[in-house]
């Protein structure tokens, strides 16, 4: 192996053993779930941003506070509510009056203005406090009143959402649904998992939770994903896929044709290069694998493909169209 090698190799070791302190340090708190975990974290070293879909305490809000406590960053929470304003999320000009009794506009700031928000129940705000999110989840920025405020990096949006109560609540657009880096499902802990968390939380213990890592290094990680390799027939293949999402096209398979409205968008792609770069990284490699992008794959898209009525119908769930482009798209292109 050549110094050079072994310069990269130290560093996807690197980059895997601080991983693991910070997933170590989340699972004193959060108990199984290791495939969520996984994912907010594969978002925040993407740069993106997460949304957690699941019924009520199941431990959405818990693992992103705990989050907030393992990383050294800001953090503000905002519960979402049908009465909240984009005011209440951005900030609002008021009027302060100076030491010399003059007084002016001031633009006091908003909670958005952290590095990590949590969004609990983003679904129950009307879309026009929604749309309020969509310039700071994609530029980094807040304009109020004519002026343009630049977010802290890192800055990230974890979002959380009921599926099953519908009543007073707001599906996300799909321009607001394609900002997210990944859609996320918890599901019900499982037998010897929620044994852990009765006996956990029932004894009034609180486990020590120590900062594990700060928004420098958080960059440093950053900027590293995005010189992991991505060779052409790699590329080919994750772009195959997100092809696979349009109906009627040249590569879309009989699913769907079926049961598709509206496939994935560029950004779709886009998102899919770099979480299979944090996997790579995570198993040790500066190369991005064919089985790194099948195991991202459901996350990225889940939420970018819309169906149809038929779909809806017959009840066909997306997971299940996409785990039959995954089945039907070939890793060699024709």
């Amino acid at each position: 192996m050549t110094h050079v090698d072994e310069s990269i190799q130290a560093k996807a070791d690197h980059f895997r053993q601080r991983y693991e302190q910070v997933r170590e340090m989340i699972g004193r708190v959060i108990v199984g779930h290791d495939d969520i975990v996984q994912g907010v974290l594969t978002a925040m070293l993407c740069g993106g941003h997460c949304l957690l879909e699941g019924v009520p305490g199941l431990g959405k809000t818990m693992l992103v506070r705990t989050l907030s406590e393992v990383l050294d960053l800001d953090f503000n929470r905002i519960q979402f509510t049908p009465d909240l304003m984009p005011a209440d999320i951005l900030g609002t000009n008021m009027i302060v009056e100076s030491e010399d009794g003059r007084r002016q506009f001031q633009f006091q700031r908003g909670p958005v203005f952290t590095q990590i928000l949590l969004a609990d129940e983003i679904n129950r705000a009307t879309p026009k406090t929604q749309s309020a999110m969509l310039e700071t989840m994609q530029e980094g920025t807040v304009t109020a009143a004519g002026a343009r405020y630049e977010l802290e990096k890192p800055f990230f949006v974890l979002a959380t959402q009921n599926p099953i109560e519908q009543e007073g609540t707001y599906p996300l657009p799909e321009a607001q649904l394609d900002r997210f880096l990944f859609k996320l499902v918890v599901g019900y802990s499982s037998r010897e998992d929620l044994n852990t968390i009765v006996e956990r939380t029932t004894r009034g213990e609180k486990p020590e939770i120590d900062k594990v890592m700060d928004g420098a290094e958080i960059r440093q990680m950053q900027a590293m994903v995005r010189d992991v390799v991505l060779t052409p027939p790699i590329r080919d293949y994750l772009v195959r896929l997100t092809l696979a999402t349009h109906p009627d096209g040249p590569h879309s398979v009989d699913a769907t044709n079926q049961y598709v409205r509206w496939g994935a968008s560029p950004r779709g792609a886009q998102t899919l290069a770099l979480a299979s770069k944090v996997r790579a990284l995570l198993a040790g490699r500066f190369n991005v694998s064919f089985e790194d992008i099948r195991r991202v794959y459901l996350p990225t898209m889940r939420h970018r493909v819309l169906l149809n009525f038929e779909a809806q119908a017959e009840g066909v769930e997306t997971d299940s169209v996409l785990l039959e482009i995954l089945e039907k798209v070939r890793e060699a292109s024709e």
